[in-house]
């Protein structure tokens, strides 16, 4: 889940949750509104936990070659 699709759930489960007033048989908006955002939030810390793990520091490897000018250079 990206940053986007984090933000999407929690707008919806606000909305849910505190915009609407509509009762449903058998269905409690304010908890489903609740549910996402809680859900949305859980994916932006996770995707941050994540892209922060994933920008660590990584070990650079170089290599060199080096031959002395005397003559032709190794094959």
């Amino acid at each position: 889940m990206g940053i986007g699709v984090g933000i999407f759930l929690i707008v919806v489960g606000a909305i849910l949750t505190f915009a609407l007033d509509v009762k449903m048989a058998g269905v409690d908006l304010d908890v489903v509104g609740w549910i996402l955002m809680l859900a949305g939030v859980a994916g932006l810390v996770l995707f941050f936990y994540f892209w922060n793990r994933r920008r660590g520091s990584r070990a650079v490897v170089t290599e060199r070659r080096s031959y002395e000018d005397a003559g032709q250079p190794p094959v």
